[in-house]
């Protein structure tokens, strides 16, 4: 099996947990349930993930992915708050809403779940560390200046807690006015945070 369908399958076993998770809470459901879920033996599932918590992770990395992908592709004509404006979405490939959705529950159940909040605040490290590249370059600082370190985790903050707060608002299920409310708050609020680094 190539790395690229054993990813495709690691996704897949994730969204059938986060649909089980989700029915049935996390302490009630099985590393079986999951791999007859997705419909793999037991020992692919625990081949792939080290304890149940972990399959929320590559649904989860859609997510910041997504975000690491548009910052990348800032372009330096741009305004940060037009660029994201335009380009900024919530999962890699969201022409698929049910992922939007999967993101969101996950992002919903890490409150009241501490394994799965652990999972989640790790992969929001990445998200800051992609940031931090991103103004380093921008700012013409070194990638580890306090400067460059605190508008990462400032922006990281708020790509978070406005992440939080989609996902709270909207448990029956994504909107096409969600999101675009959703894009509009990030790119205003990551802007302001970032302040001068905007180009």
């Amino acid at each position: 099996m190539s790395d690229e369908q054993r990813q495709r399958q690691r996704l897949d076993i994730s969204r059938h947990a986060v649909r089980l998770f989700t029915e049935q809470g996390v302490a009630a459901t099985s590393g079986e349930q999951i791999a007859q879920a997705a419909g793999v033996s037991e020992r692919t599932f625990w081949r792939y993930f080290p304890h149940k918590e972990s399959c929320v992770e590559p649904v989860l990395t859609k997510m910041v992915d997504a975000f690491c992908v548009v910052l990348r592709a800032w372009p330096p004509e741009l305004e940060l708050i037009d660029h994201l404006r335009q380009a900024y979405s919530p999962v890699v490939d969201s022409a698929s809403g049910a992922d939007v959705d999967a993101v969101l529950a996950v992002v919903r159940l890490t409150h009241g779940e501490p394994a799965l909040r652990a999972a989640y605040l790790v992969l929001r490290e990445r998200a800051e560390d992609a940031l931090a590249d991103v103004l380093a370059e921008r700012m013409g600082l070194p990638r580890d200046s306090i400067d460059v370190r605190l508008r990462a985790a400032a922006a990281s903050a708020v790509l978070r807690v406005a992440t939080d707060d989609v996902a709270r608002a909207n448990a029956a299920g994504i909107t096409v006015e969600a999101l675009s409310g959703h894009r509009e708050q990030i790119a205003t609020a990551v802007s302001r945070v970032l302040g001068a680094a905007t180009p």
